[in-house]
């Protein structure tokens, strides 16, 4: 199966109460009004089979937004958008993991939560536990592991449902050296495959690595969209904050 993500006028709003707290937009109709903010605005964004993307941009400036929305964490206030493909995604460190569970519990139950049978998560594990290269580690209690430990035990649960579009948001970056030469390995066989990876971060030598094009996004929209070095260079050059 190949991949396909179509973007068309895509908007995301975000409503908060008068206490700034997030609201949900099941429960907008019950609070009294507050403030609103676009999280992403008029994203117009086609993604072919065997892409690479890199997401540029300040925190705050929709990286973050917009890969949740493709995938399906937000759904679009305005606009379209086709998401054709099997879906894996770490999107935090830690993400629906419980630190009282083991790893090994926890890979099988990250593999349900992401829509497998659960006798299809348990027969994964074996798999899951020999990517994330976490050794006896597995079978200890999240709550001991670092950080780079949870990121790893993510990637490899990630892996499960043999994605065609990978979503990876800054975790790659609490990676240790060896591991980030697997991640970059598995985009690889990803992209051969016509699948597509999407990844956000801070780390550009990484990013560059792993990406070929790039968006640049700021306060919600697309700023440059082009070749990863153009429009890298475009981002830091815009300022002597660009990290």
């Amino acid at each position: 199966m190949t991949a396909r993500i179509v973007a068309a006028g895509v908007g995301v709003e975000f409503r908060f109460d008068r206490q700034r707290r997030p609201v949900s937009p099941r429960l907008s109709h019950l609070r009294r009004a507050g403030t609103r903010s676009w999280g992403l605005r008029d994203i117009d964004l086609e993604i072919g089979p065997g892409e690479a993307i890199a997401l540029l941009g300040r925190s705050g400036g929709g990286k973050t937004t917009l890969l949740r929305t493709i995938g399906g964490v937000f759904v679009p206030d305005v606009g379209t958008l086709t998401v054709e493909g099997r879906l894996g995604a770490l999107l935090s460190v830690g993400a629906g993991v419980m630190g009282s569970l083991t790893g090994r519990e926890n890979a099988q139950l990250l593999g349900v939560l992401a829509g497998l049978p659960l006798s299809m998560a348990r027969s994964a594990t074996p798999s899951v536990q020999a990517a994330s290269g976490l050794g006896v580690a597995f079978e200890q209690p999240v709550a001991s592991y670092s950080q780079g430990m949870r990121a790893r035990l993510g990637f490899a649960t990630a892996g499960e449902a043999d994605p065609t579009i990978l979503l990876l948001d800054e975790v790659h970056e609490a990676l240790d050296h060896d591991y980030r030469a697997f991640v970059r390995e598995r985009a690889r066989e990803i992209l051969a495959h016509g699948g597509i990876v999407i990844a956000a971060g801070h780390d550009h030598p990484l990013l560059e690595q792993l990406s070929t094009r790039a968006l640049w996004l700021d306060r919600g929209r697309i700023v440059a969209d082009g070749p990863f070095a153009a429009v890298c260079s475009k981002y830091l050059a815009s300022s002597p904050e660009a990290e």
